[in-house]
C-alpha cells in the first residue's frame, strides 16, 4: 500500500510546498494571471448556448436504439416528431373558417426549418388519402380533393372522406372538435446542416404557430421532444432567479458565520469564478447546456462554497492564534490543501464514473461536473488564500474565533457523545434501524417515469395539459411503441409474412398497457373485404397473393419501406410509465423468441416510446453499477490519502446509509430513477464525502498527537466541525427554494439534494465519530474536562 501511496499522493504532497512558495511568493503576478483567465473563460461563458439532442437523450448502442438507426430512412415520422392539434372552441372542424386555419396552419409548419416536409401529415397535405372500392373499382384520393371550396357540399364530402380514410382517432378527433397534424422532425436542418435548435423551434412554435392562430375560436396543444425542451430551457430564466435567491440566502448565512465582510465576498466571488470558468471550459470543448446539465453550475457554485467555507475558518483560527494576514492564508493553505485535494479529487473522480451510462446527456453532465471540480481546486484552494491574504478576516471575525466558543458549548457536549462508547451503540444503532427501513422503503423503488405526460413538468404545466387533451379526444395516444417486421426484399406482403403479424397484432391485444395497433396488415384486411362488399368474413389475411397484391395498391406512407422488406408495427400505448413498457418490452421479446427465423424478424424498437424502454433497461444496469464505481474510487482515494480501512469505513458508510435513505425517498415520492434522477445519487455522495474527509483529517491530526478520541473530536467540532455544519445547511437552504420551481425534475432534485446535504452532514458529525470510536478505540477514554468546553 505504501509504494501505491507513494505513487500516487507523493507527488501531491511534494508540489504542496511550491506551490506555496510559488502562490505567497509571487502574489501580484499569480493574481494577475488569474484575472486574464478569469477575463478570457469569462468571454467564451458568455457565448455558451442551450444545447439539445433527441439523439444525445437515447442509448445510442442499446439494441433497440440501433435497430431505428439502422432503418431510421424508412421510418420516417416514427422517431422525433411533434403533434400540433387545432381545436375548435365551438362547434366542430366541418367549418369553411376552421379549416381555412388548419390549412394555414399546416402550411406554417410545412415550411419550418427541420421538419421532415415529405412525412408531415394532416388531413390537408396529400399523403392522406381515402380509398374505396365500388362496382367499377378502387376509387380514391386525398382526403382534401383538389375541387374543395369551403362550401356546405364540400364539407359533407370532407367528413365523408375523413370516415372513408380511417383517420377518426388519428388526424382527427374522434368528437370531430380538432384536428392533428404530425411534424415529423430532421437532427440536422436539410439546407444548411446545422444541428437543430430546439429551444429555437420551440419558440417558433409558440410564436408563429400558437401566438398567431390561437384565437376566441381555435385553441392549439402541441406535444413532442421538441415543445418538452423548449419548456425547460424557458424555465431556465427561472432558475437563475432560484440561483439569485440561494447566493443572497448564503451571503447573508456567510456573514453571519464568519463575521467578516472580507470572509464572505472572497469565497462567494471565487465559487462564481469557479462558475465563469466552468462555463468557458465547456464552451472551449465544444459543449453546450442541456436542460439537464444546467443544474450543474448551480452545484459548482455550492462545492466551491463548502470548500471556501473551511478555508476562511481556518484562517480565523490562525489569526486567532496571533498569525498576521500572510502568515494565517499560507497556514490555512498548508492545513487545508491535501484534505481539500482529496474531497475534491473524490468528487471529480466520482462524476467521472457517470460515463458508464450509455447516454449521451448524462455523460455530457458528468463532464460538466468534473470540469467544475477541476477549475474549483484552482479558485477555491489556490486563489481564495491568495485574495485573503492581502484582505485578512477582519478584527471582528478574529475575536468572534477566540472569545465565541462558548455559545456552542452545549451542542459540542452533545456531539462529543458519540464519541464515546455508549453514545456510539446508541448511533449505530439508530444507522442500523435507519438501514432497514431505507432497505425495505427502497424495494419499491422503480425504473423511468410514473406518471403520465412529460415528468419533467409539472402536472398543471401547459404541455401536460395540452398531452392530456389529445390523449382524451383520440384513439391513438402520443406514446408510440414501433417493432420493425424485417424481411428480405420484396417479400414484406407475401401471405406467410401478413399471417404472421396478424397473429402478432391478435397477441399484443391481450397485452395491457397497449391501446390498439396499425400495421400493413389492417390495410390489407380492410381493402380485402371493401373488395367483397363489405362481407366480415373477408376481413382477414387472403391466402390468394393475386389479391394481397391487389389490396395494397395504395399503401399508405409508412407501412412500408420502398423495397418491401420493412413493416413497421405501430403499437398505441396507454402510457409510457415503466411498468407499462416492461410489460410490452417483454411480450415482444417473448414472441419474437418463438417466431423469428432466416426471412422475417421482429425487431424493437422506435418510437418515442420505444426509446425510453431502452433508456429504462440501460439506466436499470447502469445504477448499481455507477454506485458500484463511485464508492470504489472514493474508498480507494480514501485509503491511500489515509492508508487506513477502518478509516474508509469511518468515511464510507454514513454516505452509504444516506444513498440508501434517498433511493427509500425516491420511492416514497412517486420519484423513479431517469436521466433526470440517476445523476443526483452521485452527485450527492461526490459533495457529501467532503464532510467525512475534512473531519477525519482533522480528527486524526489530534489523534496523532496523543489526545484521547473525545478530547480529539471535541477539538474537531471547535475547528472545523462548526463550519460542516454551517456549510450543510447552507447548501441545503440553497437547494431547497428549487422545490418551487416550475420544472418538476428541478423540484425534484432540490428535494433529493437539500435531503442528502442534510443527512451527509449528520452522518460526518454524529456517525464518523460513532464508527471511529468502536473501531478505532484502543484505550479507555477519560472524560473531557470542563474547562474544556
Amino acid at each position: 500500500m505504501s509504494r501505491l501511496d507513494n505513487l500516487l499522493l507523493a507527488p501531491i504532497r511534494g508540489s504542496e510546498k511550491l506551490i506555496e512558495q510559488l502562490l505567497f511568493g509571487y502574489r501580484l503576478p499569480v493574481a494577475s494571471i488569474f484575472l486574464m483567465l478569469t477575463v478570457l473563460l469569462g468571454w467564451q461563458a458568455l457565448q455558451i448556448r442551450p444545447d439539445a439532442s433527441f439523439v444525445k437523450m437515447i442509448p445510442a448502442s442499446h439494441p433497440y436504439v440501433a435497430n431505428y438507426l439502422e432503418h431510421r430512412d424508412d421510418l420516417a415520422g416514427l422517431g422525433n416528431s411533434i403533434r400540433v392539434v387545432v381545436a375548435a372552441r365551438e362547434g366542430d372542424i366541418l367549418q369553411a373558417d376552421f379549416q381555412q386555419k388548419l390549412k394555414e396552419i399546416t402550411d406554417e409548419l410545412f415550411f419550418l426549418p427541420g421538419v421532415d416536409r415529405s412525412a408531415l401529415k394532416s388531413i390537408w397535405t396529400p399523403n392522406v388519402r381515402w380509398t374505396e372500392v365500388t362496382e367499377e373499382g378502387f376509387v380514391g384520393g386525398p382526403v382534401i380533393p383538389e375541387d374543395y371550396d369551403g362550401s356546405s357540399r364540400a364539407l359533407e364530402q370532407l367528413k365523408v372522406n375523413i370516415l372513408r380514410s380511417g383517420q377518426l382517432g388519428r388526424l382527427v378527433a374522434n368528437d370531430f372538435r380538432s384536428a392533428l397534424i404530425q411534424v415529423p422532425l430532421f437532427e440536422r436542418i436539410p439546407e444548411t446542416g446545422e444541428k437543430l435548435d430546439y429551444h429555437q423551434f420551440s419558440e417558433r412554435l409558440e410564436s408563429l404557430v400558437r401566438d398567431k392562430y390561437q384565437s376566441p375560436l381555435i385553441d392549439i396543444h402541441i406535444t413532442g421532444f421538441a415543445k418538452v425542451v423548449g419548456d425547460l430551457i424557458d424555465g431556465a430564466a427561472q432558475v437563475a432567479a432560484f440561483f439569485g435567491i440561494a447566493f443572497v440566502v448564503t451571503l447573508v448565512l456567510l456573514y453571519l458565520y464568519s463575521h467578516s465582510l472580507a470572509g464572505t465576498l472572497i469565497p462567494l466571488l471565487c465559487s462564481v469564478i469557479a462558475v465563469i470558468w466552468q462555463l468557458g471550459l465547456l464552451h472551449l470543448l465544444g459543449y453546450g447546456l442541456d436542460p439537464y446539465s444546467m443544474l450543474v453550475p448551480f452545484l459548482v457554485f455550492a462545492i466551491g462554497v463548502s470548500h471556501g467555507v473551511q478555508v476562511v475558518n481556518n484562517v480565523r483560527l490562525e489569526a486567532a492564534a496571533g498569525a498576521d494576514k500572510v502568515t494565517a492564508a499560507r497556514k490555512a493553505f498548508r492545513t487545508i490543501f491535501i484534505a481539500g485535494f482529496t474531497a475534491l479529487l473524490s468528487d471529480g473522480l466520482g462524476f467521472v464514473t457517470l460515463m458508464v451510462i450509455d447516454i449521451q446527456v448524462i455523460q455530457d453532465l458528468a463532464v460538466a461536473a468534473s470540469l467544475g471540480v477541476l477549475v474549483i481546486v484552482v479558485t477555491n484552494l489556490l486563489l481564495l488564500p491568495l485574495l485573503i491574504s492581502w484582505t485578512g478576516v477582519g478584527d471582528r471575525a478574529i475575536h468572534k474565533a477566540r472569545h465565541g466558543v462558548e455559545r456552542s458549548a452545549v451542542v459540542w457536549r452533545a456531539l462529543v457523545r458519540f464519541s464515546r462508547p455508549r453514545g456510539a451503540m446508541i448511533a449505530l444503532g439508530a444507522a442500523a434501524l435507519l438501514a432497514w427501513v431505507g432497505l425495505e422503503a427502497s424495494r419499491d423503488l422503480q425504473i423511468g417515469d410514473l406518471s403520465a405526460g412529460a415528468p419533467e413538468l409539472r402536472a398543471e404545466s401547459r404541455y401536460n395539459l395540452d398531452n392530456a387533451y389529445i390523449t382524451s379526444n383520440y384513439s391513438n395516444s402520443s406514446d408510440v411503441f414501433v417493432v420493425m417486421v424485417k424481411t428480405p426484399p420484396d417479400q414484406c406482403s407475401r401471405f406467410e409474412t401478413l399471417q404472421l403479424v396478424d397473429r402478432f397484432q391478435y397477441f399484443l391485444s391481450d397485452v395491457a398497457g397497449v391501446q390498439t395497433s396499425l400495421s400493413l396488415v389492417d390495410v390489407a384486411e380492410r381493402v380485402t373485404a371493401g373488395l367483397n362488399e363489405g362481407s366480415l368474413k373477408w376481413r382477414s389475411v387472403s391466402r390468394n397473393q393475386y389479391i394481397i397484391n391487389s389490396s395494397l395498391r395504395y399503401v399508405p406512407s409508412g407501412l412500408m419501406n420502398s423495397d418491401c422488406s420493412l413493416l413497421p408495427v405501430i403499437l398505441f400505448l396507454e402510457d409510457h410509465k415503466a411498468a407499462t413498457l416492461q410489460t410490452v418490452s417483454t411480450a415482444v421479446e417473448h414472441f419474437a423468441s418463438t417466431h423469428n427465423t432466416d426471412e422475417i424478424s421482429f425487431l424493437m424498437a422506435a418510437g418515442n416510446a420505444g426509446f425510453e424502454a431502452a433508456t429504462n433497461e440501460v439506466i436499470a444496469d447502469a445504477q448499481y453499477e455507477m454506485l458500484l464505481w463511485v464508492y470504489g474510487v472514493v474508498s480507494l482515494l480514501c485509503l491511500l490519502t489515509f492508508r487506513s480501512i477502518r478509516t474508509v469505513a469511518c468515511i464510507i458508510l454514513p454516505l452509504a446509509l444516506t444513498s440508501l435513505l434517498c433511493q427509500a425517498l425516491m420511492a416514497r415520492l412517486g420519484i423513479g430513477v431517469k436521466v433526470a434522477t440517476l445523476p443526483v445519487i452521485a452527485l450527492g455522495v461526490g459533495i457529501g464525502v467532503d464532510y467525512g474527509i475534512y473531519i477525519y483529517s482533522r480528527l486524526n491530526t489530534y489523534l496523532q498527537q496523543g489526545l484521547e478520541l473525545p478530547e480529539a473530536y471535541l477539538a474537531t467540532l471547535r475547528s472545523t466541525g462548526k463550519s460542516v455544519a454551517f456549510t450543510g445547511l447552507t447548501l441545503a437552504i440553497g437547494v431547497v427554494l428549487w422545490t418551487f420551481s416550475p420544472i418538476r425534475f428541478q423540484a425534484d432534485m432540490g428535494i433529493l439534494l437539500t435531503f442528502m446535504f442534510l443527512l451527509n452532514m449528520l452522518g460526518a458529525l454524529i456517525l464518523l465519530p460513532a464508527l471511529s470510536c468502536l473501531l478505532n478505540y484502543r484505550r479507555a477514554p477519560r472524560e473531557v474536562a470542563q474547562t474544556v468546553l
